[in-house]
């Protein structure tokens, strides 16, 4: 960088998952023209719970040019191809949301149309058994993707990772420390502004001042700089995303080891069940409006897989984003940014997203406001699409056991929500903007699997005759179950591939 109007200090201020993510993606993409500092402190805690993905992180690490094994084997991680629901649309039933296609399209309509065609008569199988990527983690089978079979369903697997988030920090940190990001241990005591309000040092207890060009906040939900410091102010979601605890507990591993998390709906929130290598993470999101914490706490301990290996943790949290993510010469990335609750696994895709979009409108010292009003709009809108995906399963629910279950039942929700509901409940039609996360396979299993079955079905699905119908349908589903009986088992892959070392030792990443 020439310019003498460029950044040529960048700062980042907390670690854990965002801070170290952010450090690494900086420090490889601006190759040591910029220097990268971060502060931390080993005296303020993470919300660390953060341990399953979706299949966006695959791209983060090939970005860095992390292998994927060695990554596994340093954070215990293992494979996601999904998440279970359980008790959501109803008591006792459970659905897959799986990564990638739902069945075998066809040139002019989606293969969900014909399903639905005949779904309507009662002459079809459930929709997670035309998709590999449901019908495989059921059996606790997994392998990778094999572009080299086009055409088989083989060739369709995605996954993502369940891992331990505190070891994948320790993994970047050794990432970012190689390629030259400096670490100062300590906590902010206060921060200094430019006459012009941008941040000009951050002030260390130790006395140290720590000045920058750039300011990224990664401190979570204090956020120090973006909130407290420039008052950003913040954007209230609990109406539709209502609740606002949750308590984390590890337990030991059980076997099968699946390769899906697992969320269960209770009375007044939901539990997770994330299966790594060397433990379950589990936990229970609930509403303090319904539930009290002692009860919460009972509920999860009781269903636990195994031996608990720690106390709980009790966390709070308020669903919503901050009001502006871009202020001046300072970026929110992670909690600082906003939160939406672990419901779908999104927390860590945000990180993504927001250093890819920071690298995008990467400034000049002149920090120009229209980059800056235009990242803030694209972030906008990425947590509001992310927001409404999370409250359809809430809204979507026949669950009238608990005032917590009524609330949601019946509670207002975004418009374009409402639309999309509509939209899909007439004909089964979904659509997704261009630059949504979740696509139309995503919506389509959720809708469907917690009891939103449309009116009618596209009129083009009526031109072959049932018999042909019934035909490509099951033909579909023969193909996915062979194909999930040559798999190996998620056990068996792991062994073969990633196993973790003894101990957890965390490997030293390579450079690319």
């Amino acid at each position: 960088m020439s310019n003498v109007n460029a950044v040529r200090s960048l700062v980042v201020v907390g670690g854990g998952t965002a801070g170290w993510m952010s450090a690494a993606a900086f420090a490889k993409a601006l190759g040591g023209s910029v220097q990268i500092r971060l502060v931390e402190s080993d005296e303020i805690g993470i919300i660390g719970v953060g341990e399953a993905s979706i299949p966006n992180l695959t791209e983060f690490n090939r970005a860095l040019g992390v292998d994927e094994d060695e990554f596994l084997r340093a954070t215990q991680g293992s494979f996601k191809m999904g998440i279970e629901f359980v008790n959501w649309g109803a008591v006792g039933e459970r659905y897959i949301h799986g990564f990638g296609r739902v069945g075998q399209p066809e040139d002019t309509v989606p293969f969900h149309q014909f399903w639905l065609r005949m779904a309507r008569q009662g002459k079809v199988r459930p929709l997670g058994e035309y998709s590999i990527n449901t019908a495989a983690p059921r059996e606790a089978r997994f392998m990778r993707a094999r572009p080299d079979m086009p055409g088989s369903a083989l060739a369709e697997i995605a996954h993502a990772y369940h891992f331990d988030a505190s070891l994948y920090a320790r993994f970047l940190r050794q990432y970012a420390e190689q390629r030259g990001v400096r670490r100062t241990e300590g906590k902010v005591s206060s921060v200094e502004q430019h006459e012009n309000g941008h941040i000009a040092a951050l002030r260390m207890e130790s006395g140290e001042r720590i000045a920058g060009d750039f300011f990224i906040d990664c401190t979570g939900m204090r956020a120090l700089l973006i909130g407290q410091t420039l008052k950003a102010g913040y954007e209230d979601w609990s109406h539709w995303l209502p609740c606002d605890r949750a308590i984390a507990v590890p337990c030991e591993r059980m076997d099968p080891l699946l390769p899906m998390t697992r969320s269960t709906a209770h009375s007044a929130g939901w539990q997770w069940r994330i299966p790594l290598q060397h433990r379950t993470g589990n936990g229970h999101v609930y509403s303090s409006r319904f539930m009290e914490a002692q009860d919460a706490e009972a509920i999860l301990m009781a269903g636990l897989d195994g031996k608990p290996t720690a106390a709980p943790r009790h966390l709070s949290f308020r669903t919503g984003r901050a009001g502006r993510f871009w202020i001046g010469n300072c970026v929110a990335v992670g909690l600082s940014s906003g939160f939406l609750e672990p419901l779908e696994s999104t927390s860590i895709h945000l990180i993504h997203m927001a250093v890819a979009r920071i690298l995008e409108f990467f400034p000049n010292a002149g920090f120009d406001a229209t980059d800056i009003d235009e990242y803030n709009a694209l972030t906008r809108e990425e947590f509001e699409n992310v927001r409404d995906f999370l409250v359809l399963h809430y809204k979507l629910t026949r669950r009238d056991d608990s005032p917590f279950w009524n609330y949601c039942r019946q509670m207002e929700v975004p418009e374009r929500l409402a639309r999309k509901m509509a939209l899909f409940a007439s004909n089964g039609r979904v659509y997704r903007r261009s630059d949504e996360l979740f696509a139309e396979s995503s919506w389509l299993q959720v809708m469907v699997g917690q009891g939103l079955m449309p009116r009618g079905h596209h009129p083009f699905a009526d031109q072959p005759d049932e018999a042909e119908v019934l035909a490509y349908l099951e033909n579909v589903r023969q193909v996915v179950g062979k194909c999930v009986q040559v798999m190996p088992s998620h056990a068996e892959f792991i062994a073969r591939h990633c196993a973790a070392r003894p101990a957890a030792t965390v490997a030293t990443p390579q450079p690319a």
